[in-house]
């Protein structure tokens, strides 16, 4: 695809998906936003590949099912090569095994192209630093914690994680970013940086996606609202 060039503070977005005139629906949408730039717009696991070696966008939003390869072999590719790259899956797959794949590689999110207005504020999360997951992604994230391994409050007593930890690991299971986190327990987002990087070593976690699995797996829940 031929694009302009971006305004200097515009994100740079980086579209895949096999469908083409989904592909195309999705840069219109994309491309209404005034901070977004659409730098290219690719329809198989292998465009994925080399238009992200090629252009290095801020984000690519990948769809999960794409011919004979994935998205996730996409991504998984483009993780091994580049660990922080920011990656969100779109797609119409509700699926346990799709859901944690993505997650445990590092994709920054996971939602469904059906909830197709919560596209742009998944896209600016993602860009915040967030990891972003749809509410019916969540659900399922739920339902994988039914039938955990081992209890998570037995887990937590043998690695002697603390109450504060708990509380600032279900702040990043339910996606939060350090600064919500700090600003929710009334911590600083240095104090809140440095409790992460020791719950990771007591669990012997590599980042916070896998913490917020980590979460799910063992039988998490998210407190009741209200």
């Amino acid at each position: 695809m031929t694009a302009t060039v971006p305004e200097p503070e515009m994100a740079r977005i980086l579209i895949v998906d096999d469908d083409v005139l989904a592909a195309g629906a999705l840069a219109t949408i994309v491309a209404a936003d005034p901070g977004l730039h659409v730098v290219a717009v690719g329809h198989s696991a292998a465009d994925v590949v080399r238009l992200h070696a090629e252009l290095a966008p801020d984000l690519a939003v990948l769809d999960i099912r794409m011919g004979e390869s994935s998205g996730l072999d996409a991504a998984r590719t483009i993780l091994a090569r580049d660990p922080g790259a920011p990656i969100l899956f779109l797609t119409t797959f509700l699926d346990d095994e799709y859901i944690i794949s993505a997650l445990a590689l590092g994709a920054r999110g996971y939602i469904l192209k059906q909830d197709h207005r919560a596209l742009i504020p998944a896209i600016h999360a993602v860009l915040r630093g967030q990891t972003v997951y749809g509410l019916e992604v969540t659900g399922r994230l739920a339902k994988v914690g039914e039938r955990p391994t081992q209890d998570l409050d037995a887990i937590y007593g043998e690695r002697q994680i603390t109450e504060r930890e708990r509380a600032i690991i279900t702040e990043v299971a339910a996606g939060c970013n350090n600064r919500e986190i700090a600003d929710r327990l009334f911590l600083s987002e240095g104090t809140v940086r440095n409790q992460i990087s020791l719950i990771l070593e007591k669990l012997d976690l590599r980042d916070r996606t896998q913490l917020a699995i980590h979460f799910w797996q063992h039988g998490g829940r998210l407190p009741e609202k209200g």
